[in-house]
């Protein structure tokens, strides 16, 4: 009887002491699921911050590249916008650096005369249409006259070069000097030709032709013709013009005089932005 009171005792001892721990493991074990919870939260907490500033970043670096975007394009602009002087000279800023290339191999002595920037915009176009003429082998003699005048190169060329007498068709004989024509005008995308086709002051009427105002521009426009289509000058860049007999060399008295006044004059225009963008 005595040992089975001591054996209840001990079993009520050990259920009274796993009872507790149990509810002390218990107590501990919501604890740390309270302890985790709060950790995910915080962590969530933390994402979600983190997601706002890396938007933020996000935000202002995407500003910043458009800021950069738009001083690039502001830079552009600004070496794109021109200056217009007094005296009518119209030039970019991207055009005044190349013509500043341009003018430090220009003669120092012909440098000092520029007085202006049309002066100084003159001198580089002509330095480099000079250079242009040189390299074209156009020999002048007493058919081919070549005069720069500022930024504007004028080749004239007698009638007996380019026609037969009274006719408007392009001799065979002409292309060895449209050749060197066509060779100058593609050598530059920057110029434009105008042709312009002069006769002397005697009348002429005949089926195909009306009168001087037509031979001219007859004579122009195959001229024109001949260097687009033999020569592959571009047609966008050549303008054909007749000019009759209203602007003559000389008077029209002697058979020397009007051979003078009988001629196609080529005209090289350069576009004074492109001629420098593209040098």
């Amino acid at each position: 009887m005595k040992k089975i009171s001591i054996l209840l005792l001990a079993v009520l001892i050990f259920s009274c002491v796993s009872k507790k721990k149990y509810v002390a493991l218990q107590q501990e074990n919501g604890e740390i699921k309270s302890e985790l919870t709060k950790t995910k939260v915080a962590k969530e907490d933390l994402e979600t911050k983190f997601a706002q500033i890396q938007a933020r970043v996000d935000e202002y670096n995407s500003k910043i590249t458009s800021l950069k975007e738009d001083v690039g394009a502001l830079t552009e602009e600004n070496n794109s916008k021109i200056d217009l002087t007094d005296n009518g000279a119209v030039i970019s800023n991207n055009a005044k650096i190349k013509m500043r290339e341009t003018l430090a191999n220009v003669d120092p002595n012909k440098l000092s005369e520029a007085k202006t920037l049309k002066d100084s915009m003159n001198l580089a176009v002509a330095y480099n249409l000079e250079k242009t003429m040189n390299n074209s082998n156009i020999n002048e003699d007493d058919d081919i006259a070549v005069n720069i005048n500022e930024t504007v190169v004028m080749i004239s060329i007698s009638d007996k070069m380019l026609f037969n007498s009274g006719s408007y068709r392009v001799s065979s004989k002409a292309n060895a000097i449209l050749q060197k024509l066509a060779d100058v005008i593609n050598s530059e995308p920057s110029l434009e030709v105008m042709v312009e086709g002069h006769t002397d002051s005697r009348g002429i009427n005949t089926e195909k032709i009306a009168d001087n105002w037509d031979l001219s521009v007859l004579r122009a426009t195959s001229v024109v013709r001949k260097l687009q289509n033999k020569f592959n000058v571009a047609p966008e860049k050549m303008i054909a013009a007749g000019r009759s007999s209203y602007q003559p060399l000389t008077e029209n008295k002697t058979a020397e005089q009007r051979a003078r006044n009988r001629r196609t004059r080529i005209v090289i225009l350069p576009n004074i932005d492109k001629f420098f963008a593209l040098m």
